[in-house]
């Protein structure tokens, strides 16, 4: 029974977050261009589905159940995802459409396509599924969160300066994606990424259940800090911050208007295609290098006693590695000559002056 109120409730947020998205107003972004020449709209209103679902839950769910409920919920909402992984595999098999975002791209492995996904862009109900499932783990995320150090506060009475620092840094963290919805529409993810098994569970486990491992380690352990360990662990979200969001707008501010200026000068291209100015003049993946700094602060309110905690820059590390790796491969065998041409004018892939 336990088992099944817990299924129930997660259906019912996802479908009043879903239901929120439909009614709500918000901005209307045309995304990348796609091979077929078309180009999906998407509605850009998750700050104010936040705010609206905030008031909701508030008034009417105890702040602390996420926390009391960690395990179950993590189990429910796996099971989902496999069962929305298999779902979206029969519906891309049965799939006929000619459109790029919609038709079957199948591998012929049975087992990769289900990893991997199937179509780029299924939808539901108008709903784009891949970036409403985006917006749905970030969500997830915060709440996940914010219940955490309601529980703090229920236990000691107060937050600690370590529980502080990382709810103010991932709520801002938060606030800002939702904030800048818009820049989703350009990312790896949504114009590259078929949207199988790897992204739903990427998107709504493990986003919400390891992004947050650092405040469950600090509602059950103990962690001191100083006031100038403390400043010095802000300097390394901002400095963080102001490289991924400098380097990301600059990226979906180019690709709306390629003449727009960069740091009060025009841009400078290479073959006409790829941005050697600013950001991205420094490094070919410099938003990597600000993410990874700002998984990083999120961490270092956890102090060095155990390794736990820095579980999220670590897999990050991991993962951004491997998908420049990934996009260096595509982007290759897409320009050709130009990249190469590219890679001279920054050679450097995601660390100045390191790698």
């Amino acid at each position: 029974d336990g088992y099944d109120r817990q299924g129930a409730a997660l259906v019912g947020f996802l479908s009043l977050l879903a239901l929120l998205e439909a009614v709500l107003p918000g901005q209307r972004v045309s995304g990348v261009e796609l091979a077929d020449g078309t180009r999906i709209i998407y509605k850009c209103n998750g700050l104010l589905s936040l705010v609206v679902l905030l008031a909701l839950l508030g008034a009417a769910v105890p702040p602390t159940v996420l926390a009391d409920r960690g395990p179950e919920l993590f189990s429910t909402t796996l099971t989902l995802c496999v069962l929305l992984s298999i779902v979206l595999c029969l519906a891309g098999y049965a799939s006929k459409s000619p459109s790029s975002s919609l038709k079957c791209q199948s591998s012929g492995n049975a087992l990769h396509d289900w990893w991997l996904g199937l179509q780029l862009n299924p939808q539901f109900l108008s709903i784009d599924i891949k970036f409403f499932w985006i917006k749905a783990g970030m969500i997830s995320w915060l709440l996940i969160n914010f219940s955490i150090a309601s529980k703090q506060i229920e236990q000691a009475g107060f937050l600690t300066l370590p529980m502080a620092l990382y709810q103010v840094f991932c709520t801002i963290y938060v606030l800002d994606f939702l904030w800048y919805e818009e820049y989703m529409t350009s990312t790896w993810d949504i114009i590259a990424e078929k949207f199988g098994f790897m992204l739903i569970f990427g998107d709504m486990v493990w986003i919400p259940f390891t992004f947050s491992i650092q405040g469950w380690w600090l509602l059950h352990n103990n962690a001191e800090i100083t006031r100038m360990a403390a400043f010095l662990n802000a300097l390394v979200f901002l400095a963080g911050y102001a490289i991924f969001r400098g380097a990301n707008k600059q990226k979906h501010e180019f690709k709306k208007n390629p003449k727009a200026p960069i740091w009060g000068k025009p841009p400078v291209l290479i073959g006409g295609k790829l941005l050697v100015s600013g950001y991205w003049g420094i490094a070919r993946h410099c938003n990597y290098l600000g993410d990874l700094l700002l998984a990083l602060s999120f961490s270092l309110p956890c102090g060095t006693s155990s390794i736990v905690p820095y579980f999220y820059p670590i897999y990050l590390f991991i993962l951004l590695v491997w998908r420049e790796r990934r996009d260096e491969a595509r982007c290759r065998a897409k320009y050709k000559a130009v990249w190469e041409e590219y890679c001279k004018a920054v050679p450097w892939r995601i660390f100045p002056r390191i790698y």
